[in-house]
């Protein structure tokens, strides 16, 4: 640990740090952006406040806050998106708070989107509706409202009648009477926001908004009329009533395909797709999630649990690698090096540490007095590579990125598990392996027209295969467009006396095969058959017959011959059908 935080005195430069910011905030209430279009980034971060009062969207120019605004209620996210193709390209400011999005353009308010009124359970209405009209007592009253809580649930009334069950006895008539002549309503609020590119994959390209509620309900939202594009639900894919999506990552293009990743309060991480109204349980975790990045290099989802371990699975779910963190986890972040051609992950615990790593191995180590709440790595102001902290304590920290640091994992990976710690026995590369390498690069499209002739004539060995297959005695079909028949002949016993089976098939699709018979051919001095001639009056379509004769070997010296056997209709003179029977060799000494 010594050596690294050594190293990260090379790295990283002390750009600004305030202790007395004032700053209450989270990672997902973090924003970096271009807002007047002059190429100097700012800080947009969402402030909480006290969770009552004070409660700011604040604008940091390089060290000095720039502009505030002050929101009515609590944010849950903050991102940057363009609405639409106009020059210059200046983003808007969502803000998420209770159950309305706030659009800001050029940092003044611009729209307000509400989500959509849930329905209101109709026993309840009922309830509030006869109490209206003085149809009941007061305690009567709250004691049918208690036993719908008993049978719905107490989430599922609406806010007033939540309020109603938290008073105290005295309370519950002046709040009744108050509230009982306004319109009932129920209304979700934002629990997470992320963008989605609408249908081009570039930085500054039009993105939609995707927002989950506490109801389990996620919402695409069209960047220009701010009108619902798809509605989606996570309410039916976990047991658990407690699919609240609290993580949202969303990749792709809405347009073209899109993948949505939401991690819930139980602990599931589930993925949405276009086409798909429901989730789908990816991932069940152990405990709960305090954050979720996706690498978009690898599309690898990389989550930071309650119980100090980090785990990165694939975009299917199967997990990739798990490490113990040495302390509790309390954000996580991408650290994005394009210059680098890399991409850290930023995991800020207890204490003040923010370790780096590149997969799973630890890289660098940056330390700060307080324990970072939030941390955001991106464009501020002239520098491409910065890192802002922001503790609990309030504190503003900025570090940049020397353009000559280069990160290289380190011999003691700090948080893996001894098992992960062993370096695998990988052998050089041999002369022969680096020549045959050489060999393939000059002569690749040669060696492809070889091996698109090799497999050509693979298929048409394998259709002709199937063509003696089909024509061989064994599963014989009719060529007739009328009577399209299929027979399967299997022949039991040892001798001298057999079972001849046959199965008959009609492989029309509506027509049925009327008049036909089985007649059988053989040698008479060597074979006699119980029934030379069956007659078949119906085979209907999509049926299996079967039939059966007894066939005895006449024969002396227990020789085998063949047996023919014709599937004829009576009106016609040539056979619909022909197969011949290899009869088995007959045991000499049973004839004795």
């Amino acid at each position: 640990m010594s050596e690294i935080r050594n190293i990260n005195a090379q790295r990283w430069l002390d750009a600004f740090s305030e202790p007395h910011a004032a700053i209450y905030t989270f990672s997902h209430c973090m924003a970096l952006a271009d807002l007047n279009g002059d190429n100097d980034y700012k800080l947009i971060v969402a402030d909480l406040g006290t969770g009552t009062m004070n409660i700011k969207l604040k604008v940091y120019k390089g060290t000095s806050l720039f502009t505030e605004s002050t929101l009515i209620d609590v944010p849950t996210g903050v991102v940057t998106f363009h609405m639409d193709v106009s020059e210059p390209r200046i983003p808007a400011v969502a803000v998420a708070s209770g159950p309305n999005i706030y659009i800001y353009k050029n940092m003044r308010p611009y729209f307000k989107f509400s989500l959509p009124t849930l329905e209101v359970n109709a026993l309840e209405r009922d309830l509030w509706l006869q109490m209206r009209d003085k149809c009941m007592e007061v305690d009567t009253f709250f004691e049918l409202i208690q036993n719908l809580r008993q049978e719905i649930g107490f989430t599922h009334l609406t806010p007033r009648s939540q309020q109603l069950l938290l008073l105290e006895h005295e309370k519950w008539k002046s709040f009744v009477e108050t509230h009982v002549t306004t319109p009932l309503k129920k209304q979700t609020v934002i629990t997470s926001i992320t963008t989605l590119n609408k249908n081009m994959a570039e930085e500054d390209a039009v993105a939609c908004l995707v927002v989950g509620t506490e109801n389990g309900g996620i919402y695409v939202l069209d960047p220009e009329a701010f009108t619902v594009l798809e509605s989606l639900s996570l309410s039916g894919c976990s047991s658990s009533n407690n699919t609240v999506p609290v993580h949202l990552v969303a990749t792709g293009l809405f347009d073209v395909e899109y993948r949505i990743l939401a991690t819930c309060r139980d602990g599931t991480i589930c993925l949405l797709r276009r086409g798909f109204q429901e989730a789908k349980v990816l991932v069940q975790l152990s405990t709960q999630v305090v954050a979720m990045v996706v690498i978009l290099e690898n599309n690898n989802i990389v989550t930071a649990l309650m119980d100090r371990t980090i785990q990165c699975f694939t975009r299917k779910g199967k997990k990739h690698w798990e490490i113990k963190s040495p302390k509790n986890v309390t954000t996580m972040g991408v650290v994005p090096l394009h210059h680098l051609s890399l991409t850290l992950l930023a995991v800020a615990m207890t204490g003040g540490t923010v370790q780096l790593y590149e997969g799973r191995q630890l890289v660098d180590v940056v330390t700060v007095p307080d324990t970072v709440s939030a941390l955001r790595f991106g464009h501020f102001g002239q520098e491409e590579n910065t890192l802002i902290l922001i503790t609990v304590g309030g504190s503003l920290y900025v570090k940049i990125l020397k353009r000559t640091a280069h990160f290289t994992p380190q011999n003691d990976c700090i948080g893996l598990v001894p098992a992960q710690q062993i370096k695998m026995a990988i052998p050089k590369k041999t002369k022969l392996f680096v020549e045959h390498t050489m060999r393939e690069r000059e002569n690749a499209i040669a060696m492809h027209q070889t091996f698109q002739h090799d497999l050509f004539r693979l298929r048409l060995n394998t259709a002709r295969a199937c063509v003696r297959a089909l024509e061989s005695c064994n599963n014989p079909i009719s060529t007739s467009t009328v009577d399209p028949l299929k027979m399967t002949a299997q022949v039991l016993g040892l001798g001298p006396k057999f079972k001849l089976y046959l199965t008959l098939e009609n492989m029309s699709v509506s027509s049925t095969s009327k008049d036909l018979a089985i007649s059988f051919h053989c040698d008479d001095k060597i074979y006699s058959v119980e029934k030379p001639f069956i007659y078949i009056p119906v085979l209907a379509p999509g049926l299996t017959y079967q039939f059966e004769t007894g066939v005895e070997c006449v024969s002396e010296l227990g020789i085998s011959d063949q047996i023919r056997i014709f599937i004829v209709k009576l009106d016609q003179s040539e056979p619909l059908l022909a197969v011949m029977v290899a009869m088995p060799a007959c045991d000499t000494l049973t004839n004795v």
